[in-house]
């Protein structure tokens, strides 16, 4: 929901530079940098001191004030009047950042201070067990699925709050106030309201009965008593005391219910997520993310492609969201002052006092449905800001706002330093204040209309200021951002419009806010389609080194290429080949790809993509399709495999077992390709897994079927077979026994290919071979081709079915430096022993083997 960290990544700014007046013709005034150097002593100061040990704070703000107030008071000399002239011009703003300094450093001290005092850091140290009260500061939200080994790691309900008391197991309790990070597995029970507990203090989000969504309608400032294990931080130099992970017994108990704002936000919020109930998938998920950054609906495939293009800015709760609105009342800022003034307010014959005193009511409804939290605070802090420089008709006003709003903001909050989304926030106002209209303007002189320029000036000043960061917190970089965000601006605004009206008209008429929310729905999922589709692009995307190195490399780059842009611009026949060569650099033509990188090689039978620790293969089935047997553990890492082959259609996807490394990366291949049907082992366990693969399959509405031995199918020149699991006997020869786990319960297939015999075993251990080479399919096993070997290469192998396949070549998916010693050294040497090629895919990358096979025939594999 809007209180996740990442969400607070709002790189596309906080005002609209573009709305100034367009019929101002006057010479731009130089800007006024003055307050630039104070708000930046106090940024650095705040980010420097706010963890930094207390008499490093109390030095450097005594030191500070002292030497500023030194500056100030200092005596002119009689004999060096002429050069005290100029230096004295210097003494104020000396003085001001001398003094800013030393309030940063105050500021940071002091909250630096609230994280370390109390008892909890020591408990937290000691991993004691305590009872607490604590009081949520911000909205719940499920941690990211993550893969660990074989089985998905449990997804917990996360939330920042402060501890205001706590006891230990001898009763004596002791009041504090502490941030911590409260976590709350699966089988924490809900907190147990108070009888007295208004029913409508905490609506819970809906879902299915159950503690999860109880957690997650708990709003900010609700108060709970908790018996917990504490622990200290996972990261350090953050808000966060202490880790607070809550035990299942006694059960929670909510103290207090939140408070009246945060009950009226909650209604609000609660009143948008039943007026998009009926909404399509993407737009019901989407909808109350951009108008009150509330995304717990958002699927990690949707966050995943909004990621990859750039666009997790408009998901946040951001000041262009009040803008909006705040330009729907007034119109254009820069005309806010004159007659020909646009907007609702003079067609309601609204003054320009009462339009102001509407703007700010219309401010503080727009915190308050938000969340008064920091983040909130900040995007309106800035968007009212800028708009107030921007209704003055003063540009040259604008820096200085910018500048103020920074000072203010971590001066109140030095956190706010620290924080990624705040740093993205500042760059991309900037940008859009000071790169977006010199842009604009100089679009604008080669002929490009005026609106197309102004949007392609804004995101490219945007994306270029704020693209090294993105690098450091995402390794990549994103090469369709631009057009992207282009495509997608034209629906944000009327999405928000239309969003906030229902918002505003469910409490009182929900078939008038249903009706809005379905008109917002058709901007809304326009925005998710553009995100998918730019995600789908083979090369949307550059990896990049994800440190502060590579963000300076990648700003000199961007500086390089902006320089060479101007130049270029002067050569529109250069432009449109550049542009041409960058068009197929992302979108990558299987055909063109392969002459230039020679992956897929032509003649293809069967890939192993590279995954990490985990297991996707590919059977080629015909031009653009392909059997997929395996997901791997990642849904980005094998959709780019899939991308990378050229795989649109899918005719079957096999799941040999329901481990999560085998498994969790089935929406990769399910994003953006035809699957006609998904068949899986009949064992389901893990059970959360089983029920994952059946809920993805549900929701597109895919066939889900059984493997049995004996089974046989064909697609084109490709063929294959099913070696295990052994069908289920009559019910008259008694109960099916069960394997001795899901490795045993894998899929084993085999495969004929234009001639080639492969070998799929999935993960079947000793028990599961020995009982296969027993088989009456035995006999088909000797001599194949290609061994895709069980369990990535792990010492529990059968050494007679080594011996009875003699595989020519043995490929094994594994992950660089996995923990489990994977492939096994003993492993590797009985292939080889038997005359195999043996390649791994945590050495040799994605391999993708073709030949015609046999006893005569070849066998060529080659590597990515």
């Amino acid at each position: 929901m809007s209180g996740a960290p990442d969400r607070e990544l709002s790189r596309r700014g906080e005002a609209y530079a573009a709305w100034s007046s367009p019929t101002d013709q006057r010479p731009p005034a130089p800007a006024d940098l003055r307050l630039v150097p104070p708000a930046l002593a106090v940024w650095g100061t705040a980010a420097l001191t706010v963890d930094a040990a207390p008499g490093w704070s109390v030095g450097i703000a005594i030191a500070c004030l002292v030497a500023g107030v030194a500056v100030l008071s200092a005596s002119r000399p009689e004999r060096s009047r002429r050069s005290w002239a100029r230096l004295g011009r210097l003494r104020a703003p000396i003085a001001a950042v001398l003094l800013c300094v030393a309030a940063a450093a105050a500021s940071a001290g002091l909250h630096g201070a609230d994280v370390r005092r109390g008892p909890v850091p020591e408990l937290a140290r000691r991993f004691a067990t305590v009872t607490a009260e604590v009081e949520l500061t911000g909205d719940p939200w499920l941690s990211r699925p993550r893969v660990r080994g074989d089985h998905a790691a449990p997804i917990a309900v996360l939330a920042r709050a402060e501890v205001l008391r706590v006891e230990e197991g001898d009763g004596a309790g002791v009041r504090t106030r502490s941030p911590v990070l409260v976590v709350v597995d699966a089988d924490v029970p809900g907190p147990r309201a108070p009888p007295t507990a208004d029913a409508s203090a905490a609506p819970a989000p809906p879902g299915p009965r159950g503690a999860r969504p109880a957690w997650l309608g708990l709003l900010p400032s609700t108060r709970l008593r908790v018996h917990a294990r504490l622990a200290p931080a996972l990261t350090g130099g953050d808000r966060t005391a202490a880790v607070l992970r809550v035990r299942s017994e006694p059960a929670p108990q909510v103290v207090a219910g939140p408070s009246g704002p945060q009950r009226l936000a909650g209604r609000l919020r609660n009143g948008l997520r039943k007026a998009t109930d009926g909404l399509p998938g993407d737009a019901r998920a989407l909808l109350p993310g951009l108008v009150v950054g509330d995304t717990s609906r958002i699927t990690p495939e949707l966050d995943e492609a909004f990621r990859e293009t750039d666009l997790t800015h408009t998901l946040a709760v951001s000041g262009s969201n009040l803008t909006i609105l705040l330009a729907l009342l007034i119109g254009p800022p820069g005309l806010a002052q004159r007659v020909e003034r646009r907007g609702l307010a003079p067609r309601l014959g609204l003054s320009l006092r009462t339009t102001a005193l509407l703007a700010g009511a219309l401010t503080l409804g727009f915190v308050i449905v938000c969340r008064p939290d920091p983040s909130v605070l900040r995007a309106a802090a800035c968007g009212t800001v800028a708009l107030l420089a921007l209704a003055t008709g003063r540009r040259r006003s604008l820096i200085p706002a910018l500048a103020t709003a920074v000072l203010v903001l971590v001066l109140y909050d030095p956190w706010l330093a620290r924080s990624y989304g705040f740093l993205l926030s500042v760059l991309a106002t900037g940008a859009l204040l000071v790169l977006a209209p010199r842009w604009s303007e100089a679009l604008r002189r080669r002929r490009v209309p005026a609106r197309f320029a102004e949007a392609l000036a804004a995101a490219a000043a945007a994306q270029a200021v704020c693209a090294p960061v993105v690098a450091v917190l995402s390794a990549r970089v994103s090469l369709v951002a631009v057009p992207c965000n282009l495509l997608a601006e034209v629906a944000v605004a009327p999405a928000t419009v239309l969003g906030f009206g229902a918002l505003a008209t469910a409490q009182v008429a929900m078939p008038v806010a249903k009706m809005l929310a379905w008109g917002a729905s058709w901007p809304a999922a326009w925005i998710a389609r553009v995100a998918r589709t730019g995600a789908a692009l083979p090369g949307g995307g550059v990896d990049w080194p994800g440190s502060w190195a590579g963000a300076l490399l990648l700003a000199a780059v961007t500086v390089a290429v902006v320089l060479a842009g101007r130049r270029l611009l002067r050569h529109p026949w250069l432009s449109g080949v550049l542009g041409v060569l960058l068009l197929l650099a992302v979108v990558r033509p299987v055909p063109l790809t392969r002459v230039i990188t020679g992956w897929p090689p032509p003649g293809w039978r069967f890939a192993m993509c590279d995954v990490g620790q985990g297991d996707a293969t590919v059977l080629a089935a015909g031009e653009g399709a392909g059997v997929v047997v395996d997901a791997g553990p990642d849904p980005a890492l094998v959709d780019h495999c899939l991308r990378e082959l050229g795989i649109t259609r899918i005719p079957l996807v096999v799941l040999t077992h329901f481990h999560a490394d085998h498994v969790a990366g089935l929406p990769g291949v399910l994003r953006g390709r035809s699957v006609a049907a998904i068949e899986t082992t009949d064992f389901e366990e893990p059970a959360d897994q089983a029920e994952f693969v059946r809920k993805e399959a549900a929701e597109r509405h895919i066939p889900l079927t059984r493997a049995a031995a004996g089974e046989e199918r064909r697609t084109g020149a490709l063929a294959w077979q099913v070696l295990w699991p052994p069908a289920a006997p009559p019910p008259s020869q008694g109960p099916t026994p069960e394997p001795d786990g899901p490795n045993d319960a894998s899929v084993a297939l085999l495969v004929r290919s234009a001639g080639l015999r492969l070998l799929l075993l999935g993960d079947l251990e000793p028990p599961a071979q020995q009982e296969l080479l027993r088989s009456p399919l035995a006999a088909e096993l000797a001599g194949v081709d290609v061994l895709k070997v069980a369990h990535h290469g792990s010492a529990y192998q059968d050494p007679d079915l080594i011996r009875l396949a003699a595989p020519r070549v043995a490929l094994i998916s594994c992950g660089a430096d996995n923990p489990y010693g994977h492939p096994a050294p003993a492993t590797v040497a009985a292939l080889r022993a038997g005359g195999a090629m043996v390649l791994r895919t945590d050495r040799d990358g994605a391999l993708a083997v073709g030949g015609t096979g046999g006893a005569r025939g070849e066998v060529r594999v080659a590597r990515e």
